[in-house]
């Protein structure tokens, strides 16, 4: 989750909502790739959470990196929660659990992409070795409980782990137990954004199944392939999902703005204090109708803070986040990038990959994204199997970076780190299936080996 965003620019009108959104089109030559990416961070002694606090813990982690990179550091009550690069824009953040994210500079080609990851794991490991910290590639932290998880000294977390319980089962674990893989993307004009959204919102289960790897909880398989995606089928219904209503006609900036108006909000924050508002709805605020905060008017801040709060399978904010995939190992990471790069910056792949999904029905694009936890490449929409589906989308965003023709000193396009990937398909598996194979042959009915075979 990125950092809250500092602007007290007062709202007057429904139309700065829609402006704000409308901000974010760019000329195609200005298209950028962001990845963000989370892992766990264990201690390599016993493999257990790492604390906050302490000599060997989070904060210290923290502080070492903001030594070591100069970074903006970025302070909550007085403790180090994150850090931002200010003049390339990168940023490092915590999740609830302690789940380290870097949310990446917004960059030109994944070439740069996978440049800033191999920096950025040198300079983590710089620091997190001699803490005695390690850091896991996976969808889910596979042994803890929950209970075992210490938590940061965020204030929005504490807000959301009132809040979670009360609007679906698996809340905690989605903030406490689970890490991702995002990549942000660019749209050129209002028709580009909603043909992007569409495509990839149709298409997040092929992320899905590729990604897969979280089979396992409390060091058991837990009976899924993506535990972590079927965390999110009961998380908070109200602010997830695969948004049916974006196909239908009408869509565009201002659908989603009244979309978001009805979202119910966690948090306002106001100075350094976040002020509990969970349930309420922005609308409400606008309004000037929020108990917690009668008469007051949302800033653009507030705006953008809880546009930040919902988590559909892809999520519009100025740019497009692509959200379906499980956190992965360290070769996997820039592949996200790369397969969605292809598929949604080259405009024939963009059209080969609506001709796909297009005539779905928003019944068989939900069942296939509830299928598609349990059965990856198993699951099935229409008369089709997902991982003929996936093959197909892969050879689309192989075609795609081929003809973008970004390459580097060496003369190679970006289509080279889609390996991993061809590697899943001609395996004919998803990378969760490899784990159970492992699980119930060499590694014999343990989960420890992980932290060997899946660490950074």
């Amino acid at each position: 989750m990125a950092r809250d965003v500092i602007d007290t620019t007062p709202l007057d009108s429904c139309d700065e909502l829609v402006a704000w959104l409308e901000a974010g089109i760019k000329p195609k030559s200005e298209f950028r790739i962001g990845t963000e990416h989370e892992k766990t961070p264990f201690t390599l002694q016993g493999h257990q959470p790492v604390p906050y606090d302490g000599p060997r813990g989070i904060g210290a982690l923290l502080e070492g990196m903001q030594l070591l990179l100069g970074w903006e550091p970025i302070m909550e009550q007085g403790r180090i929660i994150g850090m931002h690069d200010v003049t390339g824009g990168g940023a490092i953040s915590l999740e609830p659990g302690g789940q380290f994210e870097l949310s990446g500079a917004p960059l030109e080609t994944v070439h740069q992409t996978q440049a800033e990851l191999m920096a950025h794991l040198a300079q983590v490991r710089e620091v997190a070795a001699p803490l005695g910290i390690g850091f896991l590639g996976l969808g889910m932290t596979p042994t803890w409980s929950r209970a075992l998880i210490p938590v940061m000294p965020k204030g929005r977390y504490k807000i959301m782990t009132g809040y979670m319980p009360k609007v679906g089962t698996y809340g905690l674990d989605m903030m406490y137990r689970t890490c991702t893989v995002q990549t942000n993307l660019d749209f050129s004009s209002e028709a580009d954004m909603v043909k992007k959204l569409r495509v990839s919102l149709a298409l997040q289960p092929v992320a899905t199944a590729l990604f897969a790897n979280s089979p396992f909880t409390e060091g058991r398989p837990n009976g899924f392939l993506s535990f972590r995606s079927e965390i999110w089928r009961d998380t908070d219904n109200a602010r997830a999902g695969m948004l049916p209503w974006a196909f239908e006609d009408g869509m565009g900036f201002e659908r989603w703005v009244d979309y978001a108006l009805d979202v119910p909000m966690y948090f306002v924050k106001r100075g350094d204090d976040y002020i509990d508002v969970s349930g309420s709805s922005f609308r409400d605020f606008f309004d000037g109708r929020n108990e917690k905060l009668p008469g007051d008017r949302p800033t653009l801040s507030d705006w953008a803070n809880h546009l930040s709060t919902i988590f559909p399978e892809v999520r519009l904010k100025r740019y497009l986040e692509m959200r379906g995939a499980d956190g992965a190992p360290w070769e996997r990471l820039p592949a996200l990038s790369a397969f969605w790069v292809g598929l949604l910056y080259d405009d024939v792949s963009l059209d080969a990959a609506w001709d796909i999904a297009r005539h779905w029905t928003a019944a068989e694009r939900q069942a296939l994204r509830d299928d598609v936890p349990r059965l990856g490449f198993k699951a099935r929409i229409k008369d089709r199997y997902l991982f003929e589906i996936a093959r197909e989308c892969l050879a689309l965003a192989h075609a795609g970076l081929r003809r973008r023709n970004r390459v580097d000193h060496l003369g190679r396009d970006e289509s080279r780190y889609l390996d991993p990937l061809d590697r899943i398909i001609e395996a004919g598996r998803s990378p969760a299936e490899e784990m159970l194979e492992k699980y119930h042959g060499a590694w014999r009915g343990s989960v420890d080996p992980a932290y060997d075979e899946y660490a950074f």
